[in-house]
């Protein structure tokens, strides 16, 4: 089968930073789908590991986070799925990636494809979407109701630090959806359109004061903060910001040591959000995301989310992909970039 890899960490921009390789189909677990990709998104976790290492491969890697398609084969275990349905998943961090033709991925994290969207649309979602859910209703604990907002939540604010990106633009919709008051980070007024379009109330620029920015609003302390960039800039900035009692979370990790006295008399508490971590250690609880994933598609196809695919590139290939990569990388993005269809030839 097709598919795209490296066998060594190199800057995009060199020849060999990503390979059209020729690999075995994988073979299945009792738990594993084998689906037929039809189109896959880069997020920063695709830049990260391809570049985190100096390390040489002794055989090409594939990687890959997000991706829509039909399951054409199964393992003996398998009850969520039947052959022939459309998926979409974004798989996990210890396994085969979705640049390939072929993707085996075990069914409990794996969602039924919404209906109403093009496969392009549908493969800007998993992901972001499941660490935008988990990091609101499980790490926040925000009381979350799919078919209405939550009246406990009417007076309740969050603060969600870089609005505009993948995991940003799912997250305001939640949050909005779940009744929250959300305010949200930009910096230039495409991105500040942007995140107002897909559930923020107001935008505030995280290139200046958060605390005077916010403040300016009036609102002193706001309930719950999400922080999706940047984690030791805005440290002090949001242990100032959240309520006491409040909730604070983070996607991005700290590369300096983060005072956690800061919360202390604030009774604050503060989680971190992975969502490949349920894969990862093969938790109890894996199916969840299984579970997350067909409530997006139900929202999604109820027309209470919206997909946040902005650019498709065709087809599937590594000179697509190393443009893609290309644009994650400058951190300019606004919402998802997307690979979609393989070679004819």
């Amino acid at each position: 089968m097709r598919a795209i890899g490296f066998d060594r960490h190199l800057p995009i921009t060199e020849n060999r930073s990503l390979l059209d390789i020729t690999v075995p189909v994988p073979t299945m677990k009792p738990h594993d789908l084998l689906v037929k990709v039809a189109a896959v998104s880069v997020n920063p976790a695709d830049v990260w590991d391809r570049g985190a290492s100096d390390e040489l491969l002794e055989e090409p890697k594939i990687i890959g986070w997000d991706a829509v398609g039909e399951v054409v084969d199964h393992g003996s275990d398998v009850t969520l799925f039947k052959t022939g349905e459309r998926v979409f998943y974004a798989g996990s961090f210890i396994r085969q990636g979705s640049d390939a033709q072929y993707q085996v991925v075990d069914e409990r994290i794996v969602g039924h494809a919404p209906t109403s969207l093009a496969d392009d649309a549908v493969a800007a979602m998993p992901l972001t979407s499941l660490t935008a859910y988990e990091a609101l209703f499980e790490q926040l604990q925000i009381p979350f109701d799919p078919n209405q907002p939550v009246a406990a939540n009417h007076d309740k604010t969050i603060l969600i630090i870089s609005g505009a990106g993948g995991v940003g633009s799912v997250a305001t919709q939640l949050a909005r959806l779940a009744g929250l008051k959300v305010i949200a980070t930009a910096s230039r007024p495409e991105t500040t359109k942007w995140t107002k379009a897909h559930g923020a109330k107001v935008v505030v620029n995280h290139h200046l004061d958060l605390i005077t920015e916010v403040r300016k609003l009036g609102i002193q302390y706001v309930d719950y903060i999400l922080g999706l960039n940047d984690i030791d800039g805005h440290w002090d900035e949001m242990c100032e910001l959240i309520k006491p009692g409040g909730r604070i979370a983070s996607i991005t990790e700290n590369r300096e040591p983060i005072n956690l006295r800061k919360m202390s008399r604030k009774r604050g508490t503060f989680a971190w959000e992975w969502m490949f971590s349920k894969s990862y250690y093969q938790t109890a609880d894996m199916v969840t995301q299984h579970e997350i994933l067909d409530q997006i598609a139900q929202l999604i196809d109820t027309k209470k989310l919206v997909s946040t695919r902005t650019k498709t590139l065709s087809p599937i290939n590594a000179e697509n992909l190393k443009k893609a990569h290309q644009m994650v990388e400058q951190g300019h993005m606004i919402g998802k970039v997307v690979l979609q269809g393989w070679p004819n030839n």
